[in-house]
């Protein structure tokens, strides 16, 4: 069983930047991805970024160039650095984990861009 708590959603002019923290717990070593979804109103969950055990790192084609996603293991951390953000990334952010015990998901948090 792995655990997430997710941390950093809040209201945010366009332009502006958010920092989005996903902190894991339990069965650390089994987790093989650590990853950021996103799901709009009435939309399915969209993966938005990724960074495997191994440190390769996918983006979606929306956020490329603009998020950053990053990983602290002496924390069991991972980060999303949101940058330039635009009207269109307001969704609510949920952290997922793939491991080899099954995937997990936070409760998510939500990230509102507008004036």
């Amino acid at each position: 069983q792995v655990q997430l708590v997710e941390s950093g959603g809040d209201l945010v002019q366009p332009g502006g930047s958010l920092r989005l923290s996903c902190a894991a717990s339990g069965s650390i070593s089994s987790i093989n991805a650590m990853n950021w979804y996103r799901a709009a109103p009435g939309e399915q969950r969209e993966l938005v970024a990724q960074i495997t055990s191994a440190g390769r790192i996918n983006y979606a084609d929306s956020v490329k160039g603009r998020f950053i996603i990053s990983r602290d293991n002496a924390k069991s951390t991972v980060y999303l650095q949101m940058n330039s953000l635009k009207p269109e990334d307001t969704s609510v952010y949920y952290c997922n984990v793939w491991a080899t015990t099954g995937g997990y998901w936070g409760q998510g948090t939500q990230v509102t861009v507008s004036s």
